[in-house]
């Protein structure tokens, strides 16, 4: 039993360390949206890539300097309509994540890389 409280304390104390995660829903295969998380990482001049899990579809970034240094992580999670993107932020309190700018970042480059539709030139 003191084991148990023991984890329980740990866990709440833990709590404030993380931000709320924001959940995000897109109506193609994960596997489409994928090329645009990574590319929204490497290429958008907002991110510093730390890790890029192809297997996975994990995208984990650094944003910011000092103080106000974080690391934030996109996870690409497949659903029966399409897939969902969870922006998971690992930083301090009282810091501001970026998951609403990073899905603005992601949605502006679906619409750079999207194909043409059918018949077009």
């Amino acid at each position: 039993m003191r084991y148990f409280v023991l984890a329980c304390l740990l866990a709440f104390a833990a709590v404030p360390m993380f931000g709320e995660v924001q959940v995000y829903s897109y109506s193609m295969p994960c596997g489409a949206l994928w090329p645009a998380v990574k590319d929204t990482v490497r290429n958008s001049g907002n991110y510093a890539t730390v890790l890029l899990d192809d297997a996975e579809m994990v995208a984990s970034f650094a944003i910011g300097v000092g103080d106000g240094f974080r690391i934030e992580s996109a996870i690409l999670n497949p659903t029966d309509s399409g897939c969902t993107l969870r922006i998971s932020p690992l930083y301090q309190p009282g810091l501001a994540n970026d998951a609403g700018d990073f899905q603005k970042r992601l949605d502006k480059k679906l619409s750079v890389l999207k194909p043409p539709p059918h018949g077009s030139k």
